[in-house]
């Protein structure tokens, strides 16, 4: 498979951030995102609604996957494929740890695996878990160099093996005054290759002929209100 080097997506988020929660029927998410799937309108307010009870939910322009997938405090985008759903909103971990997600989103799965997945340059943090679909947290971790592991639960990924091997050290400049890093590995780099693993796509890095076009992956745009 050729690859075409992309160190910045054009269009990609600033700085490489996201918060966002697929919910899989059990189909390839990434095979879906590729086939730019048509949003239910109608079944995504009702979710977001369902989300927030007590909000006063407004809706505002789309926005997509691509651009919209770390939207400001207040705001949420989100949609409903068929066989997937996305949410992308702020509030979704407590004290950083993923596994503290909410009730309301965790009950909202349904019998689907839900997928977390959290990232913020500015801080170099990660953060992604996986729940089965009876509800089980398969898998959660939360990492960034000032507080180191904030939480290891459950087995790795495959795609995490060669971080806690060693054998993805950091790349440290010569010139710098401060030639070390607190951690083995940098942890974004390990969340694009957990997105890559779980989703089948990255907003930094090396970009596959078939990644799905994240430009074409509508998310319709809410602002939480209250009443």
């Amino acid at each position: 498979m050729s690859e075409t080097c992309c160190p910045t997506r054009k269009g990609a988020l600033v700085g490489a951030k996201d918060s966002m929660l697929f919910y899989a029927d059990g189909g390839d998410v990434r095979q879906i995102l590729r086939s730019a799937p048509a949003i239910d309108r109608d079944a995504t307010q009702a979710l977001v609604e369902r989300l927030h009870p007590g909000r006063r939910v407004v809706e505002i322009g789309d926005g997509t996957l691509l651009d919209h997938a770390y939207p400001p405090e207040g705001y949420l985008y989100a949609a409903c494929f068929p066989g997937l759903t996305v949410i992308c909103t702020q509030d979704l971990t407590v004290d950083d740890r993923p596994s503290r997600l909410g009730g309301t989103f965790r009950a909202e799965a349904r019998g689907r695996t839900l997928y977390l997945h959290t990232m913020l340059s500015t801080v170099d943090w990660f953060a992604y878990a996986i729940w089965d679909a009876d509800g089980t947290l398969r898998r959660a971790l939360s990492v960034d160099p000032d507080s180191g592991i904030l939480e290891n639960t459950g087995t790795p990924l495959p795609f995490e093996a060669d971080y806690w091997a060693g054998r993805r050290p950091v790349e440290i400049d010569e010139d710098d005054p401060d030639p070390s890093y607190p951690l083995p590995f940098h942890p974004l780099e390990m969340a694009e290759d957990a997105l890559r693993a779980l989703f089948g796509f990255i907003y930094e890095g090396y970009v596959e002929d078939d990644d799905p076009d994240l430009d074409e992956i509508v998310l319709a745009g809410y602002r939480l209100a209250h009443h």
